[in-house]
């Protein structure tokens, strides 16, 4: 681990011109030499992670060597599709749109939801809405536990925490959505023999923002290795629709619009950024506080907050387990 003293906004800067240029041949010699695929295929939220890897894959294959998927399902913002239009119109990448309301629906991935929340909220129904949030940790120091915001069909909001079997009932639910938007991708990638390209960014991967076998599942990933802030600077970089790049971070999972940092994160993506990268490189509380606006006690729970999240991803990322047939 390297030993860093002190930690700004600037210390996250990267030349977004050799970056770029780095990943999109990264993408050419992936996609075209070692998987001998004749394009890539990814899922376009409007999201400033998949734009900016669909700008990338554009660039470096042609658009029309790019598949971009919309899969809108009931819960979905109408802002999603008209965003990742706007992007795919900018880069010439090729679009289909497949609304996995009907597949969700089949599956029972709104009854199972729902039926887990009436658990503890028996009047959850129709025109009800909801969403899942972590606490604000700068406000609410200590261990980190999901509630649940109910907003009823009158408009009254209530939130209260959500006991563990009902979380579980409702995260393996709404993962549905993630999983049917994979086999979608690769049924385009079987389709047109392409590579399906992943979206996560640093954070996400590292931390275990992402669906096993969901959308944690890809041949190629371009920006893993990239926070947060550096998507931002890769996006300006690249002419991404200025829409895209100001539209707040949303999991566009839940019926109530939800950011990442409410639901997963507890903090601002960049003080997140700042926190992960000065957990990795040494950098003390006292200047992590000084650079994010966080006190000393407040960084130390991050650092915990972070290590927790390390240690819950090790099963989402690790690969199938094979026994050789001796005890």
């Amino acid at each position: 681990m390297t030993k860093v003293a002190t930690l700004s906004l600037a210390t996250l800067q990267i030349d977004a011109a050799a970056v770029a240029a780095r990943i999109e041949a990264g993408i050419r010699d992936v996609v075209c030499g070692q998987l001998r695929r004749k394009g890539v295929v990814l899922g376009l939220s409007g999201g400033i992670d998949s734009s900016v890897v669909g700008a990338l894959a554009a660039r470096a294959l042609g658009g029309d060597r790019v598949i971009g998927l919309m899969m809108p399902e009931a819960d979905s913002s109408p802002d999603s599709a008209m965003l990742a239009t706007r992007l795919a119109e900018a880069f010439g990448i090729r679009t289909f749109t497949e609304d996995i309301t009907g597949m969700l629906t089949a599956a029972g991935c709104y009854r199972r939801r729902d039926d887990a929340i009436r658990s503890f909220i028996p009047e959850y129904g129709e025109g009800y809405r909801c969403k899942i949030v972590l606490p604000d940790i700068i406000r609410q120091p200590g261990y980190s536990v999901f509630s649940i915001v109910v907003r009823t069909p009158t408009g009254q909001e209530r939130r209260m925490r959500i006991p563990i079997d009902a979380y579980l009932g409702i995260v393996a639910a709404t993962n549905f959505k993630q999983r049917f938007r994979k086999m979608m991708e690769y049924y385009y990638a079987d389709r047109y023999r392409y590579a399906v390209a992943g979206t996560p960014n640093l954070l996400e991967h590292d931390q275990g923002f992402f669906v096993k076998q969901g959308d944690g599942a890809a041949d190629v990933k371009p920006i893993a290795h990239l926070y947060k802030s550096q998507v931002y600077q890769l996006a300006a970089y690249l002419g991404i629709p200025e829409a895209i790049q100001t539209r707040r971070p949303t999991t566009d999972t839940y019926p109530l619009e939800q950011s990442q940092e409410e639901f997963y994160f507890g903090l601002s993506l960049e003080q997140t950024d700042l926190c992960v990268y000065a957990r990795d490189h040494g950098v003390p509380p006292e200047a992590v506080g000084d650079a994010t606006g966080l006190t000393p006690e407040q960084v130390v729970g991050a650092f915990r907050m972070i290590d927790r999240k390390r240690e819950a991803a090790r099963y989402l990322h690790s690969a199938p387990v094979l026994f050789d047939g001796h005890d």
